[in-house]
């Protein structure tokens, strides 16, 4: 339960008018006369009615006046909305904690005891359970009310909060559930009033005896003032009571704890930037306006309290002076208390003093230098002004556009559209049953149910109709998009949440009447439409509103609905910036940020377009005439090739229904805005052109076999050598493809001539990376292979790369044509260097894969390759590997090796020999180019490098005295390294 509060005082002095109303008068606050005279709705009205009727029917009638008077809270509902059913527990907080279903559960494990009410006032105990091991805790709970309102409270627990604690939610549930069971008493000072001068004081004496510690100096002051006759005290006839309740002037408001609201949400602001803080806030916004509903003047008092808090937040004088703006979260609380403001100002409920009392506040608040400025409040000037280029989104010589209001009615700060409809609405609703205390269960949301109610004084006039009508004013309004992020994106959001409320009305005939008007209306409304022929370039797109009037119209109206959402597909912003059907420069972004570096939003208005643009597309389905016509706005207005191929995707994903034969209509136009992506990416390459290429195919597929030979016939102005020869080729010539084609024979091998003459294609203009892919899809066709591996060659020559004709080399291999992978092999390794110290190089698995290919073809391939190995390898530990692999066995012993060798070649012998000589000469200098430099750390890998090169030394005849004379070259040249050369004698003498 958790309304704050303002502690009004229960012993103030009665005034000037009532000091005649007798002993009779209670409590300062009414006169006794204003009490008689209430209502009989009231007395009806009043919970205590029927209960003291027969208890006090003995008791004088002005006395029994009063006492009907005597209410509580008429339901739970009443104690919940300013208990804690509209708390938002933190994230992880279990649904116990909540006062109310604590309280609740007080109630119903019967802890509440000896519950008293005198007049207006209710006492009583409650008995809570303590912890484990703990003595079980008693609390005192006292609470004033006052028109069925809780004025104050007290508990013993001195749990403050915004929300009741636990122990009072109990006792107010006991005294709406148990009303007969509470114990009634007449206010204090009726009580009094019967009692002789001896009672009195024996009362007063018992009183003090038991509180004398509490109220023992009051209880002097008092008496004091009364014995003497020139006190104010004796001037005033009567004396205040505290459970007497309130005059029927008086302000009528719930508890509320000022102090509390100030510290609550100055600690939520403080933790703004987490997600409960906001939430918190929220809450408390739900709760002002709940009061405002309620008609409880705490409303405004809580507004304000939180207003104040507000322009204390610190981050408010940090972010203006460093020129920065609120963050998304802050903006949103602002935005809901101005919202607030707006709603009691407007009140037609409150006071016309109050109403410039509130005034005078906003006007010293806005005053404020750390008071927060609306986005979007500028002048437009300059050329901004021009009106766009028309759709032929002839029509510039119909007449020019301008802006006639620069704050357009939705996305206002005061959102007066928004305001207006929904009061419309409000007057609208169906009688609602009995609100249940707990909400429904269920994720479902329940229907709003709205009635036509007839405006007074105007005939054939609805509110609901009135409703419909202005949030369509308000919507298709031209307006220049306003200055600033966050001031866009509120027109964003008031937008979808005007149509979110009209999307609740149910149409009938009369309001699709209005609709049909109202369209009509915007059809033909010149500037101040923003459907009208000429738009301000940097007016409002109409996307939002179209897709709503066009899906609302279409049943009723399809000429006009498809008219409308046509019209709209404009985006005036881009229209000037590109020709229609043109790509803009960076074409799967939705716009170039620096030419258009204020209009925020613009990605979320192109997808809105883009909504708008499937919606009809979907709608048209079976109507080629409607069909062609999206077809040419789209080709015209969208100028995001991302969303065009989203387009494309869901209208062949509509055209092709899993029950139903295919749309060919819209299937075409699936294919033709794929197209048409591929044309406007075509030098743009991103991930997402992968997806779409595979895309594009399977739309030719579900085309037809003239479809997808057409693209691949046409592939240079759609795809890339890459994408064609790797993607398209490949894709369209599968087995589920041709499944799907349910082709003869003739038309697969057409099929497949047509893929590979483009692999081929592929292949001459960029052999690198579509030579392999070409002789793959070729290697079932013998003329179309040998074309591939011409190219291949003849690329070799004019700069393919080693790498590439390593890999074309192996696929040779693996399809069991070893000569020609040989051959490949030697233009590699011509074009090959590996230098003395790159014995990691990426080429040296394929150099130990050609060598062992040219082993296994014989003595004559082994001989041819030699003089190639030691030209393009300089790396020592390289030579000296190919070397002994070359040594274990017999050339000659692959598929082709049918001239065997007896025996393994000898390294000393032609034409290991030459590699030999090549890899002791290769040792020498590369031991010579790592003593220049070495350093000590290295000594040890140097003596290692010193091993390896002993071992292939020894591979020659005389290698051990080539070995000894190396060494003793190093010691004389490298005397200097005396630690070197130690560890070189240590090791090899």
């Amino acid at each position: 339960m958790d309304p704050p509060a303002a502690k009004r005082s229960r012993d103030c002095p009665a005034g000037p008018e009532e000091r005649d109303a007798g002993a009779g008068a209670v409590r300062g606050r009414g006169r006794p006369e204003a009490l008689l005279d209430l209502s009989a709705k009231r007395v009806a009205e009043s919970w205590a009615f029927e209960q003291v009727e027969e208890r006090f029917s003995r008791v004088p009638e002005p006395v029994q006046k009063r006492i009907v008077f005597w209410s509580f809270p008429r339901s739970e509902r009443e104690i919940c909305m300013y208990s804690s059913l509209g708390y938002q527990p933190p994230e992880g907080e279990h649904d116990a904690r909540v006062p109310f279903t604590r309280g609740l559960h007080l109630l119903q494990s019967g802890a509440v005891d000896r519950v008293l009410q005198v007049g207006f006032h209710l006492s009583g105990n409650i008995r809570e359970p303590g912890g484990p091991g703990e003595p079980e805790r008693l609390y005192h709970v006292s609470i004033s009310f006052d028109r069925c309102k809780i004025t104050s409270v007290s508990c013993g627990c001195d749990n403050r909060d915004l929300f009741y604690c636990a122990h009072v939610v109990a006792l107010s549930l006991y005294r709406i559930r148990h009303a007969r069971q509470v114990e009634l008493r007449l206010p204090i000072s009726e009580t009094l009033s019967q009692m002789n001068r001896d009672q009195l004081q024996k009362f007063v004496q018992y009183l003090i005896s038991a509180h004398h510690t509490e109220v023992l100096p009051t209880a002097q002051r008092l008496a004091d003032e009364i014995l003497l006759l020139g006190s104010e005290i004796n001037l005033v006839h009567g004396a205040p009571d505290p459970t007497a309740g309130a005059g029927i002037e008086d302000a009528n408001c719930w508890h509320l704890d000022e102090e509390q609201i100030q510290e609550q949400v100055k600690q939520l602001l403080s933790n703004g930037g987490y997600y409960g803080a906001s939430q918190q806030l929220r809450s408390m916004f739900c709760k002002v306006r709940e009061m405002l509903r309620m008609r409880d003047s705490n409303g405004a008092r809580m507004l304000i309290l939180m207003t104040e808090q507000f322009l204390q937040d610190p981050r408010l004088a940090l972010w203006r002076q460093q020129g920065a703006g609120m963050t998304d979260k802050c903006r949103q609380l602002w935005d809901e208390l101005g919202a607030l403001w707006v709603c009691i100002v407007l009140s037609p409920h409150c006071k016309p003093e109050e109403r410039t009392s509130w005034l005078q506040m906003l006007s010293k608040w806005d005053k404020l230098d750390v008071c927060p400025l609306e986005e979007g409040n500028y002048s437009f000037d300059g050329p901004s002004l021009q009106p766009t280029v028309a759709l032929s989104s002839e029509l510039l010589q119909k007449g020019s556009t301008c802006i006639t209001n620069m704050e357009g009615w939705v996305g206002h700060p005061l959102d007066p559209i928004g305001c207006l409809c929904r009061a419309l609405l409000e007057a609208c609703h169906l009688e609602e049953e009995t609100l249940a205390i707990y909400p429904e269960s269920g994720p479902e949301k329940r229907k709003v149910a709205y009635q036509h109610v007839p405006v007074p004084g105007s005939p054939g006039e609805s509110y609901l109709a009135m409703a419909l009508e202005v949030a369509l004013l308000g919507l298709g309004q031209q307006r220049a998009l306003p200055e600033g992020l966050y001031a866009q994106d509120k027109v964003v959001r008031n937008e979808e949440q005007l149509l979110a409320l009209l999307e609740e009305v149910e149409l009938d005939e009369r309001l699709v009447q209005v609709l049909r008007k109202q369209a009509g209306q915007l059809l033909e409304g010149g500037p101040f439409s923003g459907f009208g022929e000429v738009l301000f370039r940097e007016s409002v797109p109409m996307h939002t509103c179209a897709r709503y009037l066009f899906t609302a119209l279409l049943p009723y109206d399809p000429d006009l609905a498809y008219r409308l959402a046509l019209r709209a597909m404009r985006l005036p912003i881009l229209e000037t910036a590109f020709p229609a059907g043109e790509p803009h420069g960076n074409p799967l972004d939705s716009i170039v940020s620096n030419r258009f570096p204020r209009w925020f939003i613009l990605g979320h208005l192109e997808t809105r377009q883009c909504e708008l643009a499937s919606a009809m597309l979907t709608a048209a389905k079976g109507d080629p005439k409607w069909l062609h016509a999206v077809l040419g706005s789209i080709q015209q207005n969208i100028h995001s090739p991302a969303l065009l191929f989203k387009l494309a995707q869901d209208a062949c994903k509509t055209a092709t229904p899993a029950s139903a034969p295919p749309d060919t209509t819209l299937l075409g136009i699936a294919l033709e805005l794929g197209l048409q992506v591929m044309q406007m990416t075509l030098n743009t390459m991103t991930w997402r052109r992968r997806e779409m290429v595979r895309w594009l195919v399977s739309c030719a597929t579900e085309v037809g076999l003239q479809a997808l030979m057409n693209i691949m016939q046409n592939w240079y102005s759609l795809f890339t050598p890459v994408e064609a020869a790797t993607i398209v080729a490949v894709t369209g010539t599968t087995h589920a493809t041709l499944l799907r084609l349910q082709l003869d024979a003739p038309r697969r091998e057409e099929l497949w001539a047509c893929a590979r003459t483009l692999a081929l294609q592929c292949a001459m203009k960029d052999p690198q990376n579509c030579a392999l892919p070409a002789l793959t899809l070729c290697e079932k066709n013998h003329a179309a292979f040998e074309a591939a591996y011409q190219i291949v060659l003849d690329a070799a020559a004019g700069g393919l790369g080693h790498a590439h004709l390593f890999t074309v080399a192996r696929y040779m291999e693996h399809r069991g044509l070893p000569l020609r992978a040989y051959k490949l092999a030697t233009l590699a390794l011509a074009q090959l260097s590996i230098a003395f110290n790159q014995d990691s190089h990426p080429a040296v698995n394929d150099v130990l894969w050609a060598c062992s290919l040219s082993h296994s073809l014989g003595r004559h391939e082994l001989s041819a390759i030699v003089p190639l190995i030691i030209r393009s390898i300089h790396c020592a530990p390289m030579l000296s590997d190919i070397l002994r692999r070359w040594t274990l066995s017999a050339p000659g012993l692959g598929p082709l090796g049918a001239r065997r060798a007896a025996k393994p070649l000898g390294a000393d012998r032609a034409p290991l020999c030459q590699l030999l000589d090549a890899a002791v000469a290769a040792y020498i200098t590369t031991s010579h180019s790592r003593l220049t430099h070495i350093s000590p750390r290295h000594y040890g890998d140097f003596i290692e490098f010193l091993g390896k090169a002993r071992e292939t030394f020894l591979l020659a005849p005389d290698g051990h005295l080539q070995f000894a004379q190396f060494l003793e070259n190093l010691k004389q040249t490298y005397k200097g390294k005396k630690k070197l050369m130690l560890l070189v004698r240590e090791r090899f003498g």
